[in-house]
């Protein structure tokens, strides 16, 4: 019963200015008004309440990708408008981190990354090649 208490305490101490917090951030940040499955581009688009869309392909998105059609279209958006979640595929995306460029978890995002850095270009093999001409990469200099 002592633990009650104190939980009541701490409850009633910071509830108001988490509640103000809560209330500058609905005012200040973008939050998802609709979110959407375009079967024509391919991409999730979120209507934001400042007027923006955004978009992004399911692929990038960790829960999403190779996700059917069907189950992409099916999308909730949180009550506060902080949130996506797809009910079929149990996933669930902050609009906070998807505005930062964040698709997932740390571990999702690196190996997101390391594709990234493993694609082949004919701008990145151009690259290859300029470099290669020149005597390929510098060497690490010694350092002292």
């Amino acid at each position: 019963m002592a633990t009650d208490k104190w939980i009541e305490r701490e409850l009633a101490a910071n509830y108001p200015k988490a509640a103000k917090r809560g209330a500058r951030r609905r005012l200040n940040e973008p939050h998802a008004l609709s979110a959407r499955y375009d079967r024509k581009t391919g991409r999730i688009v979120v209507d934001l309440t400042n007027g923006a869309q955004f978009a992004f392909p399911p692929d990038m998105a960790q829960g999403l990708i190779g996700a059917k059609k069907s189950a992409l279209k099916e999308i909730a958006v949180s009550p506060a408008g902080t949130g996506l979640h797809w009910p079929r595929l149990d996933a669930d995306l902050t609009i906070p981190g998807l505005l930062a460029g964040i698709f997932g978890s740390k571990m999702w995002m690196r190996e997101l990354a390391s594709k990234g850095g493993k694609s082949v270009s004919p701008k990145k093999t151009a690259a290859a090649r300029a470099n290669g001409a020149k005597g390929g990469r510098p060497r690490l200099s010694a350092s002292a």
